[in-house]
């Protein structure tokens, strides 16, 4: 309740000092410069990187102060609600792709002009599934700074896996490799498992896995119409029966034990409880700081079904101009600035550990490695994401219907079946209630 409150007293003195400030640039800047805001989430490695970036544009445009503010992760949400409701919202923001086309379809944001850069222009400096989350309706609503991905790559412990005979590194051609070496990897206590050999039940890693399985059958989660979904599916099924299988008869992870909620993968991994943890290469750069001594590394994992990897990815964090800014060539101008100079791109890829949405980082990737090498395993995967589309809400389709339905199937609790059903008829009647 301490949190709430707090969080509405912010906003609420966000919006005060907004409207009173004047809305053009002379009231707000020193010697008639133009004074641009910009908003972010609090991430640590995010700030250093755009505060490095905005000091090298400040520098190069000097009629042009900008004002970095930034906001704990939940705040910064409900910030980005009340203000764009109000008006008062800053010039450019930070915002994860997959937002964009909510905001943009409620005329919160302003389209990218044709002289900063075209739609085709866009497509041929970045990847497709970081891009299309700021394509909306035929437009370009930004551009993005990272390749958001949470696919095709394991945490593993060198340790651990030496410890039980187990080759090293991994070579995980297929799915039966993996299986095979990870069942080898847990370990018990009597009928208790005390470490998991391959930790896969996030709220992201099993949402992600069941799209990939889908995709890589050959089927699609998306119902006719681009809205409604398809979840109760041959290959939603067998997607779910797999992850079931991985559990129930290779012993992989205790679903009890192991999950979103108790022992976590990131959090497991690096308590030393899980030999191997799916997840994103978000976390071997977050491990780095908050592990510095804990040996481990970053391996590629293998598709789930057939030989050609295919999979959804959300579209990672970039920078939007708001429809309300009274400063639209200055603001699409820090845009560009942030996003398309590679510079500044392998500046902010470098710095966050994430990885990079511009391919000629890819394609000469040693300035981006020479700052986060773990993220390299996942450069070949890059050309295979598509973007994950309107999801209608996508953090609850993830974290309330498909999670929780699936690691019921794990428990025991329910079949393949049903809990692809289950999902099918609360994801359609998430899009119903939105319409």
């Amino acid at each position: 309740m301490q949190r709430k409150i707090f969080a509405l007293l912010l906003v609420l003195a966000l919006l005060a000092a907004a409207c009173g400030a004047p809305a053009t640039a002379p009231g707000g800047a020193s010697e008639g410069k133009i004074t641009l805001r910009l908003w972010s989430h609090q991430n640590p490695s995010f700030i250093q990187a755009n505060e490095a970036v905005i000091a090298r544009f400040m520098e190069a445009n000097p009629d042009i102060e900008v004002k970095y503010e930034q906001f704990e992760y939940d705040q910064f949400i409900q910030a980005l609600q009340t203000s764009m409701q109000a008006g008062t919202e800053a010039d450019v923001i930070e915002m994860f792709g997959t937002w964009v086309c909510s905001y943009a379809r409620g005329g919160r944001l302003a389209e990218t002009p044709l002289d900063v850069i075209s739609y085709a222009e866009a497509q041929e400096l970045f990847f497709e599934a970081p891009l299309n989350g700021y394509y909306c309706d035929g437009k370009l609503y930004g551009l993005p700074n990272e390749f958001n991905l949470e696919v095709g790559g394991a945490l593993v412990n060198p340790a651990l896996f030496e410890g039980k005979g187990v080759p090293y590194p991994p070579v995980w051609d297929t799915m039966d490799t993996l299986r095979e070496q990870a069942s080898r990897l847990s370990e018990f206590d009597g009928d208790t498992m005390v470490r998991a050999g391959f930790h896969f039940i996030g709220g992201d890693g099993l949402p992600f896995l069941l799209l990939e399985g889908i995709l890589e059958q050959g089927g699609s989660y998306f119902a006719e119409d681009g809205k409604h979904f398809t979840f109760d599916t041959p290959e939603a099924i067998a997607t779910i029966q797999l992850l079931m299988d991985m559990v129930q008869k290779d012993k992989l992870v205790d679903p009890v034990l192991f999950n979103g909620e108790s022992n976590p993968p990131y959090d497991g991994f690096f308590a030393g409880v899980v030999a191997a943890s799916f997840i994103g290469s978000w976390a071997a750069g977050q491990g780095l700081v908050n592990y510095p001594d804990f040996k481990f590394d970053y391996v590629n994992t293998p598709v789930l079904f057939g030989s050609e990897r295919r999979y959804a990815a959300d579209s990672g964090w970039g920078k939007v101009v708001s429809a309300n800014s009274k400063h639209q060539e200055a603001a699409w101008k820090l845009v560009r600035f942030m996003t398309v100079e590679q510079e500044n791109a392998i500046t902010f890829n470098g710095v966050t550990g994430t990885i990079p949405a511009l391919k000629a980082l890819v394609e000469n990737p040693q300035p981006v490695l020479e700052k986060a090498p773990w993220i390299e395993p996942t450069f070949k995967l890059l050309p295979y994401g598509h973007y994950i589309g309107d999801l209608t809400d996508r953090d609850k389709l993830f974290y309330e219907i498909i999670y929780p339905a699936i690691l019921q199937a794990l428990q025991g609790s329910m079949t393949a079946e049903q809990a692809a059903q289950t999902i099918h008829v609360q994801a359609n009647e998430m899009v119903d209630a939105a319409q």
